[in-house]
C-alpha cells in the first residue's frame, strides 16, 4: 500500500493505494491559506484519517519543488511554502516514510503509469489552471534534472511573440516568479479571462472564470470566441516549442482548462506553423484520471511491486 497527498492550493487531497492502483480511502479537505504549519498539521491529519499502519510510505506532489542546494522549497506558488523546510518538516511530524516531488510531475507519472500516456516512451505532463506547469516522464520514470527544474516551461517567455495591436505579446502581465511575459501569465485561467475582459471592453477586475469564456465562446459570443482562438494560438505555439526541444511521442493536458474539449482539435491544427519537421505524430491527449492524477502520482513516486517494472 501507497499514500498519495496532493497540495494545491486551495485543496489538499490524500489517497491510499494498493499495488495495483486500486483505491482504498480518500480524504480532502480546503488548503490552509498562507500558514505553513496549520498546512503541515493538515497534511498529516489527512494521513491520519485514512487509517493505513505507521509504516505505510507517502508521496507528496506540491506546487514546486525542493532545492537541492539547500533543501527548502522553491518556485511554489502557495508562496507561503517558499524558503521552508518543508520535507524536513513534514518528515518529522509524519515520522513514516516520505518522497516529495512537483505537484506536475506527480500528474505526469500519473497519466505515463497508467493513465491517458500509458505506453508511451516519452510524455510531457501539462498542468493548465491558476498556474502552468509540466512534468517529463521517459520509459515511465520521471526526468527532474539536477535543479529539480525539468518541464518548468510555465516560466519560459512566450514564443513568438504577436505583435498586432489587440495582442501586444512582448509584454505580459507580471508573474509571481518576479518576471513579465512568463507563458503562465498567458496560458493560466487567469490570462484566458484577461484576454476576454479586454477584447469584451469589461472592466478591470470583472469576475469570471476560463469555463465561463469557453461556455460563452460556444453559445456564439464574438469577444469569448475571439478570446479561445487567441489562447488556442498561444498554447499552439508553446506547446510546439517543447515539441521541437523534447519531440514526446504524447502530450496530456490536465488541470481545469484541459476540460476544454475544442483544445484537442484546434492546437494539434494550428502547431505545425512553429514546429520544425514536415509532419507531427505527437498526440494531445486529455488526462484519464482527471483531478485525481496529482494525488495518485504522488502515491506512485513509491514503486509498487506490480508496478515495479513500468517505473
Amino acid at each position: 500500500m501507497r499514500i498519495g497527498v496532493d497540495l494545491g492550493g486551495t485543496k489538499i487531497e490524500a489517497v491510499a493505494l494498493t499495488d495495483t492502483g486500486e483505491e482504498l480511502g480518500r480524504q480532502r479537505i480546503a488548503t490552509p491559506q498562507g500558514d505553513y504549519l496549520e498546512t503541515i498539521n493538515s497534511v498529516c491529519g489527512l494521513i491520519t484519517e485514512l487509517n493505513l499502519p505507521p509504516t505505510t510510505p507517502v508521496g507528496i506532489g506540491i506546487p514546486g519543488t525542493i532545492s537541492p542546494s539547500t533543501g527548502l522549497v522553491k518556485n511554489a506558488n502557495s508562496t507561503w511554502l517558499i524558503g521552508k523546510p518543508f520535507f524536513n518538516d513534514l518528515q518529522k511530524a509524519l515520522d513514516r516514510p516520505l518522497r516529495m516531488a512537483n505537484d506536475a510531475n506527480c500528474f505526469t507519472m500519473s497519466e505515463a503509469v497508467d493513465g491517458a500516456a500509458a505506453g508511451a516512451d516519452c510524455v510531457f505532463g501539462v498542468i493548465l489552471g491558476t498556474g502552468v506547469g509540466g512534468g517529463i516522464a521517459v520509459n515511465g520514470k520521471l526526468i527532474s534534472g539536477p535543479n529539480a527544474i525539468a518541464g518548468e516551461w510555465g516560466h519560459n517567455p512566450l514564443p513568438w511573440p504577436s505583435r498586432s495591436e489587440d495582442q501586444d505579446e512582448n509584454s505580459g502581465a507580471q508573474c509571481y516568479c518576479g518576471l513579465e511575459g512568463c507563458i503562465e501569465t498567458f496560458l493560466s485561467g487567469a490570462g484566458l479571462v484577461r484576454s476576454f475582459v479586454k477584447l469584451a471592453s469589461l472592466p478591470q477586475g470583472t469576475r469570471l472564470n476560463a469555463k465561463v469564456v469557453a461556455e460563452q465562446s460556444r453559445a456564439g459570443d464574438k469577444s469569448a470566441i475571439s478570446a479561445m482562438e487567441i489562447y488556442y494560438r498561444r498554447l499552439a505555439k508553446s506547446l510546439a516549442s517543447i515539441i521541437n526541444i523534447l519531440d514526446p511521442d504524447v502530450i496530456v493536458l490536465g488541470g481545469g482548462l484541459s476540460n476544454i474539449k475544442e483544445i484537442y482539435d484546434r492546437v494539434p491544427d494550428l502547431w505545425s506553423e512553429w514546429i520544425f519537421s514536415d509532419d507531427c505524430s505527437t498526440k494531445l491527449l486529455k488526462n484519464l484520471h482527471g483531478d485525481s492524477g496529482g494525488v495518485r502520482g504522488a502515491a506512485m513516486l513509491w514503486p509498487a511491486r506490480s508496478m515495479s517494472g513500468a517505473m
